[in-house]
């Protein structure tokens, strides 16, 4: 309850989205298996030629409107369990979810036509393989939970075996195009250099308190106190602060990481000495230092060394990974056809998230 946010500091791991249940399994494997990528989809030249179910053709690859239809009645009942009214055919809020699905499904495609271009191809013994281990996962293994929970959420088998393999055909690709991708000891420092702020550690200091709700409470505390009665058996007894109540108080502290009250009478404080009562906007409290002020502090390189490798590292496979996916789309250009009524705007051809 005492603290405000810490001072923020970088993310050391790549960020990722992860869903634990199978309703969001075809969102992983399809969506965000490309939720880095910056891309866009052309349109017209050559490539193969629209069949009369067709929405697209990317190359020899053949985008069908089930397709579409499969991922808009994946919206449908996600917007139902969200309790949200799913948008009527004919809005723009239903044409936008239909180009957004779209331009996933073209987005795979090149991703598809590129990799076979760099010699990458995924087996069904490959997609087999990895389907087993969702099924180990999330299922104990069992195929008949899995057709299960296939029925509850509309899918077919065939769909998430799609999405798989469009998976595991992005992780190639990254792997390939990533290969060669390093940071050196002179960027590492560099960085801890630049960023020395985020790595400094405030004063601090070893402070026990009681939390009340109100002023005569926290009055007869303070006097109790001042008597000689055991502060840790009076936190125990009276605090509303969980964090510390069962340490008897007991918390340390960082200069400004508390409420502005609390933290100007924790670092006035002499050692020992006990505060009367404080008010903020959890209550009253009163305070006792327990130690001297610590002096600030910086987290040596060394102990963060190894994390800002790898922040700079991802980012630098995600600027390779956004190069090869520009150079991508630049190549497929002239292979993207799209059936009447079925190109998106430019606008929702430019990202893969949405």
């Amino acid at each position: 309850m005492l603290y405000s946010p810490r001072a923020k500091r970088p993310e050391h791991d790549w960020a990722r989205g992860a869903f634990s249940l199978m309703r969001h399994l075809r969102a992983l494997l399809l969506l965000c298996a490309f939720a880095i990528l910056v891309a866009g989809c052309g349109g017209g030249g050559g490539g193969s030629a629209l069949g009369g179910d067709d929405v697209a053709v990317v190359g020899p690859i053949h985008i069908k409107r089930s397709r579409v239809d499969a991922l808009l009645d994946q919206a449908k009942r996600s917007f139902k369990q969200q309790g949200r009214a799913f948008p009527k055919a004919g809005s723009q809020e239903y044409a936008a979810l239909k180009n957004q699905a779209v331009t996933v499904l073209v987005q795979a495609a090149e991703r598809e036509v590129r990799a076979k271009q760099m010699k990458i191809d995924v087996s069904d013994k490959d997609v087999e393989a990895r389907l087993k281990q969702i099924k180990k996962q999330y299922f104990q293994g069992s195929d008949k939970r899995y057709e299960q929970q296939l029925k509850k959420q509309g899918l077919s088998d065939a769909q998430v075996r799609s999405d798989i393999k469009s998976q595991l055909i992005y992780e190639q690709v990254f792997k390939n195009v990533t290969a060669g991708v390093t940071v050196s000891d002179a960027e590492v420092h560099e960085y801890y250099l630049s960023h020395s702020q985020s790595y400094a550690r405030p004063q601090s200091r070893d402070v026990r308190h009681i939390l009340v709700k109100s002023k005569p409470l926290a009055d007869k505390i303070y006097a109790q106190l001042k008597s000689g009665t055991s502060f840790a058996a009076l936190a125990k007894k009276y605090s509303q602060d969980p964090g510390s109540k069962n340490t008897g108080g007991k918390l340390t502290v960082s200069r400004g990481q508390t409420v502005p009250q609390f933290d100007a009478t924790a670092f006035s404080l002499k050692t020992n000495q006990i505060s009367k009562p404080v008010k903020t906007q959890y209550g009253w409290h009163i305070i006792q230092a327990l130690s001297s002020v610590h002096p600030p502090t910086a987290t040596p390189e060394k102990q963060v060394r190894d994390s800002i490798r790898g922040q700079l590292l991802q980012t630098k496979k995600n600027e390779a990974i956004q190069a090869w996916v520009k150079d991508t789309d630049t190549k497929l250009k002239s292979q993207v056809k799209y059936a009447v009524g079925f190109k998106p705007p430019a606008t929702s051809q430019s990202t893969t998230t949405g």
